[in-house]
């Protein structure tokens, strides 16, 4: 495993990062493990190296929180792991139990480190940006609960890069902590991230930890044009089939195949390889509901990609909508 700097903070974090959406509650989604499937994960990925391991409050509305915790307590020390989380999405039906609003945030921490089993998170992160919630209090609230000890940095999720630089300047600008990292959406079939918040996070030292690194899949080979795919996850995630399945995603998809083909390997590793060449890009974030999931994960690690084997992966790409911003 390979170690690597957040951004310009001093947190070591391992290149690949955990996701734990699938791992929680089958009645919350089909495709979702439960906790006795799920914890083999937790300790593979620990005997491979994985330090880094990215949750949040909405998945299975907080199970995926509660698993997370208690494996990572049956199989590692707390100063071992790199625990992240995130807030923003409901967590009930009251309109004041979603958001950014401080009442939300300073309740969701403590529901979340409740859930998690730990007194503090390494990294909390907005999920989404709020509108409906003035970003200065956002941000006050977000410093105070890094003043309290229980968060030692704190993130951010997809958004328009004017709102991560306008979030960044107000943060310096009254002395509040600042955001270290940036999750945003993506990957070979959707690179709108490359126009704007790219450049930004380089410029800013903002570690890059990239969410639906295998676009939910389509880049491991497995979706068709007709059906989706064969899996219960292809067959039922209309988030992913909002969002790709455009002709040029399977050409690109296609070129992944051929490429893993002449390399001998898996799409999978090809298509994390190239993320992890990216500049900025500091941990994608992998979910596996399989093992091999992540053992081809953490072999992309060793998979070297030359200049003509990089173009010939990216050239056919076509701009897409901005997607994932919600």
């Amino acid at each position: 495993m390979e170690y690597i700097n957040l951004g310009r903070t001093g947190l070591k974090v391992s290149r690949i990062c955990l996701g734990t959406m699938t791992y929680g509650s089958s009645q919350w989604r089909a495709w979702v493990l439960d906790k006795e499937e799920s914890w083999p994960f937790f300790r593979r990925a620990i005997e491979l190296g994985i330090n880094f391991f990215d949750t949040a409050d909405m998945y299975s509305l907080g199970m995926s929180e509660e698993i997370t915790g208690g494996a990572l307590r049956e199989y590692s020390r707390r100063e071992e792991v790199v625990i992240a989380t995130k807030v923003f999405f409901p967590m009930g039906k009251s309109p004041n139990q979603r958001g950014l609003s401080r009442l939300h945030i300073l309740q969701a921490i403590d529901d979340s480190l409740r859930r998690l089993g730990t007194d503090y998170v390494d990294l909390y992160q907005i999920h989404r940006y709020d509108p409906q919630t003035p970003i200065e209090e956002t941000l006050e609230a977000l410093h105070e609960v890094v003043k309290a000890g229980k968060a030692r940095y704190i993130g951010a999720s997809s958004m328009y890069a004017w709102q991560f630089a306008q979030a960044l300047y107000l943060s310096d600008q009254h002395g509040w902590t600042r955001f270290a990292s940036m999750q945003n959406h993506y990957n070979l079939v959707y690179r709108e991230e490359e126009r704007e918040m790219m450049p930004l996070c380089r410029a800013e030292g903002i570690g890059v930890i990239p969410w639906s690194p295998l676009a939910r899949g389509f880049l491991t080979g497995g979706r068709k044009r007709e059906g989706y795919g064969d899996t219960t996850r292809a067959r039922t995630d209309d988030y992913a089939q909002n969002m790709y399945y455009q002709e040029a995603d399977f050409e690109i998809a296609g070129r992944v195949a051929e490429l893993a083909g002449r390399r001998d390997v898996s799409p999978a590793r090809i298509a994390l390889a190239w993320l992890l060449h990216q500049p900025a890009v500091t941990s994608p974030i992998v979910g596996a509901s399989k093992m091999q999931h992540l053992e081809e994960a953490v072999a992309a690690l060793e998979v070297q990609l030359s200049a003509e084997e990089l173009k010939f992966l990216e050239e056919r790409y076509q701009p897409h909508p901005v997607l994932g911003h919600s």
